[in-house]
């Protein structure tokens, strides 16, 4: 089966289902015609989304370079529609990009996707919040979604252009190194003494999962005074 684009997703914004005091664009659905796709700059200031239309309503954790596109399996949307018994629309877990044909959580941190003039690279597992919980209405959600371990990945926008539903997604560059999606979604859930391992991704690895490791690594260090 040719990896496709399902659909282009985008949420506007609404009160979030557990703050009511803030918005959230969690909620994404299909839309029809191309989506312009660029480069959002830093979560402090910058565009938040990498599509036009889009709303991020927690900049602090959402959003920026790192996370400019969220891509999630058609095919896991329907494993989960089972698992529920219950309908999943395209965009319902947030994904900007609903993916048919193409294993997306068996990419490698630094794996570059083309889509007609797109290029984007993945970066990171998204770590589900309160949020999502908030969204799906699932006693015990957070505890099911990170057990199966199957998150989607995180994209960054390497060249800019527009999207739309019905365009193949092609593998132009594999990262040669081991580490994969499923590894940095463990590191950092439920195997966080794993973290350091995401090293081995070198240079494919974000600025974002850098700090992150560091961090843990001063705070390991304290522990041990």
């Amino acid at each position: 089966m040719t990896a496709r684009v399902r659909s282009v997703n985008v949420g506007r914004a609404e009160t979030a289902p557990t703050k009511r005091d803030r918005l959230t664009g969690i909620r994404k659905r299909p839309v029809e015609g191309p989506v312009e796709v660029r480069e959002p700059g830093p979560r402090k200031g910058g565009l938040g989304s990498g599509l036009t239309g889009d709303f991020i309503g927690d900049a602090k954790y959402h959003g920026g370079t790192d996370q400019a596109v969220y891509a999630f399996a058609r095919e896991e949307l329907d494993f989960w529609e089972r698992e529920l018994g219950r309908e999943l629309p395209d965009g319902s877990f947030g994904e900007n990009l609903t993916l048919s044909g193409l294993d997306v959580d068996d990419a490698r941190l630094g794996d570059v996707w083309r889509i007609g003039d797109v290029l984007l690279q993945v970066t990171d597992a998204r770590v589900p919040c309160g949020t999502f919980r908030g969204v799906m209405q699932v006693r015990g959600w957070l505890r099911r979604f990170t057990e199966r371990g199957r998150s989607g990945a995180y994209l960054k926008v390497l060249a800019p252009g527009t999207v739309r539903a019905g365009q193949p997604v092609e593998l132009v560059r594999r990262a040669e190194h081991g580490v994969g999606v499923v590894d940095a979604f463990r590191a950092q859930t439920t195997e966080r003494d794993r973290l350091p391992d995401l090293l081995h991704a070198g240079e494919d690895l974000c600025d974002q999962l850098r700090r992150r490791i560091e961090k843990e690594a001063r705070a390991a260090a304290r522990r041990a005074e």
